[in-house]
């Protein structure tokens, strides 16, 4: 691909930051709220080790907390900057800006936040695009087609960064349920794709894993990790409501094929034993890791199949440090690393 359009990098490309918001809605998080604070410390930690955090804190107030709280936990503090902006939720992956690139030059990409078509508290998050271009100095683009707005978070897609882009029908496409975009077709996503990511060629897998509060995003069910290798998660319990499901993922797959018309490479990903809470499931994925600059970090879930999963990723990104992070507390807000973060290309 070529220097000449403006393309939305793969995430394992070299990174300038990640962009990340301090946790405040204790709501988001009940009864655990104090535990998300460090488990979010930790997290700005590992990603300060290799590069710049931009860490998004509601209030000056909260500013000075954290950065206390950083400085208790050895945080590298020259690596880590503020944006003050009050936000609804801590999602940067759903409401913060893609970042996309024409040769060496970047724009910022405001997909019109709107809730996962499910919260009507999300105006305040529609600010964070605006003020993180600003910060980093890029121009901010509102995509709209067909003169409306469109509305696409960050963990609805996946790219290789050479023109195929993963997502689901059941995130995009249900005519019912959290509709983002009524009416949209295949086809008005794959033109939207194209003329704004860069991509050719879309795979298409079908429903995401029970108890996703977004509704089939895909950064639960299958990444890219190279150019040709797709990870993607199965259930092994066929008594379990992800089995079926996650087999047609897994079948697509097998029949897909990249941009350059070769059949991708596929590794397969266990998932975590079912987790509950308040009688309802929680949405735990091995699939949430988050790839960073020399690093890929891991959720981990206090599970048998933690190790299983950590080994097959690492072999998956033999020149990267593979680390876990204990997800356990964070998983309860209904995402963990990938859907919290949103990375910055250089």
């Amino acid at each position: 691909m070529g220097d000449d359009i403006w393309r939305f990098p793969a995430e394992w490309e070299k990174q300038q930051g990640v962009l990340l918001c301090f946790p405040h809605n204790g709501n988001d998080w009940p009864g655990k709220y104090g535990a998300i604070q460090w488990a979010f410390v930790e997290f700005i930690k590992k990603v300060a080790n290799v590069e710049q955090v931009i860490l998004i804190v509601a209030t000056k107030t909260l500013q000075e907390k954290v950065t206390k709280i950083l400085e208790l936990a050895d945080v590298k503090l020259q690596n880590v900057s503020f944006i003050i902006q009050k936000t609804n939720r801590s999602w940067m992956r759903d409401s913060g800006p893609i970042i996309v690139k024409k040769g060496s030059e970047r724009k910022a990409l405001n997909f019109n936040f709107n809730g996962w078509a499910k919260y009507s508290n999300h105006k305040l998050d529609r600010h964070v695009p605006e003020k993180v271009a600003s910060f980093i100095n890029m121009p901010l683009i509102q995509v709209t087609y067909k003169g409306k707005p469109v509305v696409l978070e960050g963990g609805a897609i996946d790219v290789n960064g050479k023109g195929t882009l993963l997502t689901s029908e059941e995130c995009l496409l249900d005519p019912n349920v959290q509709v983002r975009n009524e009416g949209f077709t295949k086809a008005d996503y794959e033109t939207i794709f194209k003329d704004h990511l860069g991509i050719t060629n879309t795979i298409w897998l079908g429903k995401g894993i029970e108890g996703d509060d977004t509704h089939g995003h895909i950064d639960d069910l299958a990444r890219f990790v190279n150019e040709d290798t797709i990870i993607t998660v199965v259930e092994t319990d066929t008594k379990d409501h992800n089995y079926k499901p996650l087999q047609d993922n897994l079948n697509r797959l097998k029949t897909a094929v990249l941009e350059n018309g070769k059949t991708p490479n596929i590794v397969t990903l266990p998932m975590p034993k079912r987790l509950n809470f308040d009688g309802i499931r929680i949405p735990a994925s091995y699939a949430n890791f988050l790839i960073i600059n020399s690093v890929v970090l891991v959720p981990t879930f206090n599970d048998e199949h933690d190790r299983e999963a950590l080994n097959i990723i690492a072999n998956c990104f033999p020149d990267r440090k593979v680390i876990g992070i204990s997800a356990i507390d964070l998983i309860w807000g209904f995402g963990t690393l990938h859907c919290l973060s949103q990375q910055i290309p250089i």
